[in-house]
């Protein structure tokens, strides 16, 4: 479920790709209806749930919208999230964009400096403001203008395996970043050699869940934040930046972590004590972990120092309208009718209603911005370790989607993983960040 797990190497020059011919063939072009009068309009919707639980949770409310209503149709369309950002640039590009998009909101700002996005009507962009946590509604604008309904939205917490904390003689999750090394060095194992066999720390290259994400999630706790407020330069190179750089350097010298392991398959396996990842992790390590899942606890993000202010990472998706639908009204009105109508739900109260796209998410394990439906829906929820990632959604932090910013969390990866592998120093690696990222988000614009 996490975008962080699902952010593709995209060139910069998406509009000089090869248009592949089956893809043209799918284009919504082919899917506006006859045009005949009284025939319905026909929106597609162009999203990544392309297979399993998410095609089929996406599906039941297209399917209610469908069949009752005779004057506008959905259909949906999906390609794998690694070729979605592609996909929307390419077919723009040809002149088949779909009417409705469904895109990560990291790439809101390229896909608006690109003329993809139509920005939402007043009375949409009231009711996504009133109704949704402020990181979700800023992570669905762009300058200031809502361009779309926040969907899907994952906040950053803690992870723990209770019975190593507990072997290590330790009574619970660490509440500041003294405590979270001091855990870490204690419940870290290896073997004669050197090997290790049980990450005190989970920091791991597999992808950007657990070295963009967490990292931005521990830059967040400590105050600072990744691009500048403008968005036209980098923020890293600050004391902030530099205390959680420093702190990841010291957890892999010191053996408390293995960048080199995969995190995922180390922390079911008990070899991981604690790391930092999103909410959409809870439900899989449910389903994979088994009894061994009593063992998972979740909390806050460590911070700093005690009395410190929490913030964390938020990341998410929107749905929008494409700027070049003839039928906007109607994409705008389907929208308005899956995100804000309420209708009624199994939950903890009597008579509970949600969102058919809150009730939609958490039927796959994932949250929305709307807090309200999620206290709702996971009222009768018996897994107190989604309890933290509401929480968060109160202080959580949008990552940056100016037009750059693609680009930018690719950069970044790049120089952590080389500071984790000892390829830089913790200097080498903020300043060659900065000067990276400030070259690419200044001419992204």
């Amino acid at each position: 479920m996490t975008p962080a797990r699902r952010t593709s190497r995209l060139s910069r020059r998406h509009f000089a790709l090869a248009l592949p011919s089956a893809l043209l063939a799918s284009g919504c072009a082919s899917h506006q209806g006859t045009g005949r009068p009284g025939d319905p309009i026909v929106l597609t919707l162009l999203s990544h749930y392309a297979s399993g639980v998410l095609k089929e949770a996406l599906q039941g409310p297209v399917d209610e919208w469908n069949a009752g209503h005779d004057r506008v149709k959905v259909q949906t369309k999906a390609v794998e999230f690694t070729d979605l950002l592609t996909t929307f640039m390419v077919r723009q590009a040809a002149g088949q964009g779909a009417d409705i998009l469904h895109p990560y909101c990291l790439w809101n700002g390229q896909l608006v400096q690109a003329g993809v996005l139509r920005p939402a009507p007043g009375e949409h962009a009231e009711e996504i403001t009133r109704g949704y946590s402020e990181a979700a509604v800023d992570a669905a604008s762009v300058g200031g203008r809502v361009y779309g309904y926040p969907t899907e939205v994952q906040t950053y917490a803690l992870y723990y395996n209770k019975r190593l904390l507990r072997e290590a003689g330790i009574d619970g999750p660490p509440r500041t970043w003294r405590e979270l090394e001091e855990t870490a060095y204690r419940t870290a194992r290896h073997d004669r050699y050197g090997n290790t066999l049980v990450q005190g720390f989970g920091l791991s290259t597999v992808d950007d869940s657990t070295t963009v994400g967490q990292t931005l999630a521990l830059l967040n706790a400590a105050g600072g934040r990744f691009l500048s407020e403008d968005g036209r330069s980098t923020a890293i190179d600050s004391p902030a930046g530099r205390a959680v750089f420093d702190l990841e350097h010291r957890l892999v010298v010191r053996g408390a972590s293995a960048p080199g392991v995969n995190v995922y398959k180390a922390f079911r396996s008990g070899q991981v004590a604690m790391v930092v990842s999103a909410g959409w992790w809870t439900g899989s390590l449910k389903t994979l972990m088994g009894k061994d899942y009593r063992d998972v606890g979740v909390a806050p993000l460590p911070l700093p120092e005690a009395d410190g202010k929490r913030a964390t990472l938020s990341t998410g998706f929107m749905l929008g309208v494409n700027a070049a639908s003839k039928h906007p009204r109607a994409a705008w009105e389907f929208l308005r009718w899956l995100n804000t109508e309420k209708v009624n739900v199994r939950s903890a109260k009597e008579g509970g209603k949600a969102t058919r796209m809150s009730s939609l998410q958490v039927s796959v394990g994932s949250l929305t911005g709307r807090a309200d439906d999620m206290r709702g829906l996971l009222g009768a929820h018996s897994d107190a370790n989604l309890r933290p990632f509401l929480d968060a959604l109160a202080y959580s932090v949008p990552e940056p989607n100016v037009p750059g910013a693609q680009q930018a969390k690719s950069l970044l990866r790049k120089n952590i993983e080389a500071l984790w592998t000892g390829q830089q120093s913790v200097d080498q690696a903020l300043r060659t960040t900065r000067r990276q990222v400030d070259r690419e988000v200044s001419r992204s614009w």
